[in-house]
């Protein structure tokens, strides 16, 4: 039976969730279909992952949980919320901007999407390029990669704060142009899709398309924990621009454990979702380590990683 179920999933299980799903998803926004069935489609999409990674993970240890299951299935629900709130408030919000708009609502509805993705990976990507490079902002995405397991349900382990700044990044831009209510929700799906493969544990390949969508196989070097190390491969969506910033990273020969992941700066990180919360505000929740101390840390990742 694995003879048939692991090439199944190695080489079906992404473009199942890329197309499949999103396509239902898009069919079901396009046509005015009740959108709690979006919901629904969610619910299987995550059941999918799980599915995935255990039938075939990457690394076996990552499948079970080291008492943060109850951390990201609340991290999980209450970003997964906010994004879902914020397509809600799309008629409120549009009814401030002066203007109608310029979106494209003549062509095609799945043209209108990826058009969507496209501006939406540009806002999301600078916001957490900004939030490696900047401490204030630093401190709330520390919450993200303090992650010592990689699987689909801790793409949402995100402080809500920066959840609600990464996607401000992303939303405002279409808001200013116009984005019909649809359109969002069926992107709204698109991105909870794209980060359950993008922390995804399942051991899957999609060629040389790694070079360019912004997947497990690439997302990986970012959690890289040493300072300086994981400063890349930024995108939410794809990796094109993290080609232009000149941030994009990938090593064919890397192999990935627990021990390469987490915060080298802070191996401490507070694993409680209340305390993950409260961290960025303490007096020692930004990380900041001394251009010495990040020199010899990455000095020293470069060593491990050579």
């Amino acid at each position: 039976m694995s003879t048939i179920i692991n090439p199944a999933i190695r080489y079906g299980y992404a473009p199942f969730m890329l197309l499949g799903i999103n396509g239902i998803g898009i069919a079901i926004a396009a046509t005015g279909t009740n959108k709690l069935w979006l919901l629904g489609l969610l619910v299987a999409a995550i059941a999918l992952s799980f599915a995935a990674e255990r039938l075939l993970p990457y690394e076996t240890t990552w499948n079970t949980p080291t008492g943060d299951s109850g951390r990201d299935a609340a991290h999980t629900f209450v970003n997964e919320t906010l994004i879902l709130a914020s397509v809600a408030a799309i008629p409120a919000l549009a009814a401030l901007i002066p203007g109608d708009g310029i979106w494209p609502t003549a062509i095609p509805f799945v043209a209108q999407v990826l058009i969507a993705i496209l501006i939406t990976d540009l806002g999301i990507t600078l916001a957490h390029y900004a939030s490696h490079k900047i401490g204030i902002l630093w401190r709330f995405h520390a919450v993200h990669h303090s992650v010592t397991r990689f699987y689909g349900l801790n793409g949402l382990m995100k402080h809500p704060l920066h959840q609600t700044i990464e996607m401000t990044a992303g939303v405002i831009p279409l808001l200013l142009i116009g984005i019909p209510v649809p359109v969002a929700a069926a992107l709204s799906l698109a991105v909870a899709v794209q980060l359950l493969l993008q922390h995804s544990n399942a051991d899957y390949r999609v060629g040389p398309f790694k070079h360019v969508l912004a997947l497990n196989e690439g997302h990986r070097f970012h959690h890289l924990k040493w300072a300086g190390i994981g400063d890349v491969n930024f995108g939410l969506f794809t990796l094109l621009w993290d080609h232009l910033l000149r941030t994009y990273s990938y090593d064919p020969a890397r192999r990935f454990s627990g021990a390469d992941l987490g915060m080298a700066a802070k191996p401490n990180y507070p694993v409680g979702y209340l305390a993950q919360l409260a961290e960025p505000f303490t007096t020692h929740g930004a990380c900041e380590i001394s251009t010495t101390n990040a020199a010899a840390i990455a000095d020293e990742a470069r060593q491990k990683i050579s």
